[in-house]
């Protein structure tokens, strides 16, 4: 199993993160490693899949804590592991609770807080990113656990980048203009550069912030692509854990 890590988390030793790739188990095409059950994969297929993914870490099923993502602004506060329902957000303070964000695209953030042990993981497509979930999150932090910008340490994962990210009008519209360009006639939007202004505008210190380069659509050996392979595709799990003491 190919699982990638942030040279920024792992650097702490009392949290885990990892984020799943299309190569495990032995997994073939068309869904290849896929964690989703809504992606026309065998369920039982799923569920190894996902187990597997837990094992990495020492975590069991019951330890996780999974949402349904609807691209909303929603955040919430997990106290004990289970499925929290619509939510696009997780944050905690409690150790031994994975955290798990879905993508296949979509902008994956992974966020520490290294002086009050909190995590929080953030799925952020064009909606999520357009209605500030990821701003939300950081600003909910604060509020409940007193989370300071210069304590926090994030991962911005691998997604689809904006020379691959086309778009019609009625999306682009949405969005600030140094966030779009324009390309043979075609529109494209830079959603990682819009999130790393919002964690900029929360003044997290740039050393603080890991960037992944890699490309969901381009890496077509790697990474799971919505925008690449359609209803063929799986989705990839990416967790984060704060350890017990």
């Amino acid at each position: 199993m190919v699982i990638l890590k942030s040279i920024l988390l792992n650097k702490f030793k009392e949290i885990n993160f990892g984020l799943s790739t299309k190569i495990g188990l032995n997994r073939k095409a068309p869904h290849f490693f896929n964690t989703s059950k809504s992606v026309d994969d065998d369920d039982i297929t799923v569920e190894e899949n996902r187990n597997a993914f837990y094992n990495h870490f020492g975590l069991l099923p019951s330890s996780i804590a999974l949402q349904r993502q609807e691209h909303t602004d929603t955040v919430t506060i997990v106290e004990k592991p289970g499925f929290v329902g619509e939510s696009d957000a997780l944050i905690t303070n409690k150790p031994n609770i994975g955290l798990v964000i879905s993508t296949a695209d979509c902008g994956n953030i992974f966020i520490y807080d290294n002086k009050n042990k909190v995590i929080a993981g953030v799925h952020s497509g064009w909606r999520g990113t357009q209605k500030q979930i990821l701003f939300k999150t950081i600003s909910l932090m604060k509020e409940k656990f007193n989370s300071e910008p210069y304590n926090l340490f994030v991962y911005v994962g691998p997604s689809i980048s904006k020379e691959n990210f086309e778009v019609k009008e009625d999306v682009l519209c949405m969005f600030d203009k140094r966030y779009a360009f324009n390309n043979n006639g075609k529109s494209y939007i830079d959603i990682t550069s819009c999130n790393l202004d919002m964690l900029y505008n929360c003044d997290i210190p740039r050393e603080n912030i890991q960037v992944s380069s890699l490309c969901s659509f381009r890496e077509k050996n790697l990474l799971h692509s919505y925008r690449r392979d359609g209803k063929h595709s799986g989705r990839a799990f990416g967790l984060i854990v704060l350890k017990e003491n």
